[in-house]
């Protein structure tokens, strides 16, 4: 679609195009939850120019997927983000070889000893692919913390779960715990590791790219919350 209109303004939160409402694709309108993340998603359309991109709008597609997909039901939408609480990548460990270990260990140990106190709870670590239960009273309150957020901030953090495959290093983020980048290279550690070991594979390479921009994206709406 091409660009149709000439002016992007914000009245109170919500984005105007020559003075008419934006709507998500349910036909809602687009109005955000805070001044900064308005004026974010104004500059992704204002910065559109010939045909509209909408690849390059990825708070606004955020936005959209909040007030469209989120918000009419948090419960059901939280629930399987929640699930990552049985299966979080940082209670999965490799056995060899030892440089990888340490490093897991250096990098990983630290969020799951946050997690720890931060939530009171337990985690059981394992090594290999081996399913290792965790206990039920760390999935609950993993679980209720997720569930506590409003739907903002659950479309910004579900693709930081599901990219990173780690609910506890997402709700350390979520809390400016950890930075975004950091974050990114925590829950990437195999794959980086790999890379420096045998070499950077250049299809491999680009589809770390595609998913940093997504994790990216959405660290940044988290940020403007």
């Amino acid at each position: 679609m091409k660009r149709f209109y000439k002016q992007v303004t914000v009245a109170d939160r919500a984005i105007l195009l020559d003075g008419k409402p934006v709507r998500t694709p349910a036909r809602a309108e687009l109005i955000l939850p805070t001044s900064a993340l308005a004026e974010a998603v104004a500059a992704e359309w204002r910065a559109q120019e010939g045909e509209i991109d909408p690849r390059t709008m990825r708070l606004t597609g955020l936005s959209n997927a909040a007030i469209d997909r989120v918000a009419p039901d948090l419960t059901a939408f939280a629930r399987p983000l929640a699930a990552y609480a049985e299966s979080d990548l940082l209670c999965y460990r490799a056995d060899v070889p030892p440089e990888l270990v340490a490093r897991q260990a250096e990098a990983w140990d630290p969020l799951l000893d946050w997690a720890s106190h931060r939530f009171d709870v337990h985690f059981t670590v394992t090594s290999g692919i081996i399913h290792a239960p965790q206990p039920e009273a760390t999935i609950t309150r993993l679980s209720q913390a997720l569930a506590a957020y409003d739907a903002f901030h659950l479309a910004a953090l579900a693709p930081i779960i599901t990219i990173g495959g780690s609910l506890v290093a997402a709700l350390a983020l979520a809390e400016k715990e950890v930075d975004p980048d950091s974050t990114f290279d925590l829950t990437h550690l195999d794959e980086l590791w790999q890379a420096r070991r045998w070499g950077e594979d250049r299809l491999a390479l680009a589809a770390r790219a595609s998913r940093k921009s997504d994790f990216t994206a959405a660290a940044q709406l988290l940020g403007l919350l």
